[in-house]
């Protein structure tokens, strides 16, 4: 099969300088673009965190519905260009960024038809949806890429090694269950296991706290071992990361075919769909 784009691609013309413009993030207009985005981005979230505010939204609740409104049109905006460069546009809107750029918008939308007094809790709910944008920065830093990537190898190792804490708090929750009173809180092996949780992750709430010199030993087993649980993690993914940076590295060309990201330097045609770069 071909891989050459057809005469409705984004090849040249303005759709292929939209693209250029909006998915090209190392061309200049592109920076300056994911900059007015990326300052746009916090700004929206920063009224969402300020609406929240019993105060602030009863002073400057209608400036901030009017600002949301402003900022709404032109995120929608910038979502139907997304879809008008690209030559598969579907592939973008049921993408996971594509998906989060649509929740972005349509909670504001949603709220017109939710009036009255009744329905103003569900307008709440759908307008907290709203900080979903700051998701959106994944298009904008490059940097997130290398971590969404070295989680995702890491994820087999570190689910395993979650398996193995998982099964140690188990067994500590039921040993230390055996060894303290329920007068001392330990009323049931969930209880335990809680218990045993909050101590391996250093949380530490005194809640529940053992008083037999069998116990405290025990807790301290636990807390030793705690440290690890944090030390671990981290290792696989810096491990993860280091790889990659010793790698290629990857292109900051974007797919003008299904947008898809994250392409080798010498790349030539995109590994989604075979589309030519």
């Amino acid at each position: 099969m071909s891989t050459e784009p057809s005469s409705t691609a984004p090849h040249n013309g303005w759709r292929a300088k939209l693209h250029e413009i909006i998915y090209e993030s190392h061309t200049k207009e592109g920076k300056l673009f994911d900059v007015i985005l990326l300052v746009l981005i916090f700004f929206s979230i920063s009224i969402v965190m300020l609406d929240s505010v019993p105060l602030y939204h009863e002073l400057y609740g209608d400036l901030f519905y009017k600002i949301e409104w402003g900022l709404t049109i032109f995120f929608t905006l910038e979502y139907i260009l997304r879809i008008l460069s690209i030559q598969r546009p579907v592939a973008y809107m049921v993408s996971v960024l594509g998906i989060i750029d649509l929740l972005a918008i349509v909670p504001t939308y949603l709220s017109l038809f939710f009036v009255g007094t009744q329905s103003l809790l569900v307008v709440r709910g759908l307008r907290l949806l709203r900080v979903f944008r700051i998701f959106k920065l994944n298009h904008y830093v490059s940097e997130m890429r290398y971590l969404t990537t070295a989680l995702s190898n890491s994820f087999r190792k570190i689910s395993i090694f979650l398996f193995f804490v998982l099964t140690a708090v188990i067994i500590m929750g039921s040993v230390i269950y055996l060894v303290e009173d329920a007068e001392d809180g330990f009323t049931s092996i969930p209880q335990c296991i809680y218990w045993a949780i909050v101590t391996i992750t250093t949380v530490g709430y005194g809640d529940i706290s053992p008083v037999t010199p069998l116990g405290k030993f025990i807790s301290c087993i636990i807390m030793l071992l705690g440290y690890g649980i944090i030390a671990v993690p981290t290792g696989i993914v810096s491990s993860e990361m280091a790889m990659m940076a010793k790698g290629k590295g990857n292109s900051p060309d974007v797919c003008r075919n299904c947008g898809k990201e994250g392409h080798d330097v010498d790349a030539r045609f995109c590994k989604t769909c075979g589309y030519k770069l």
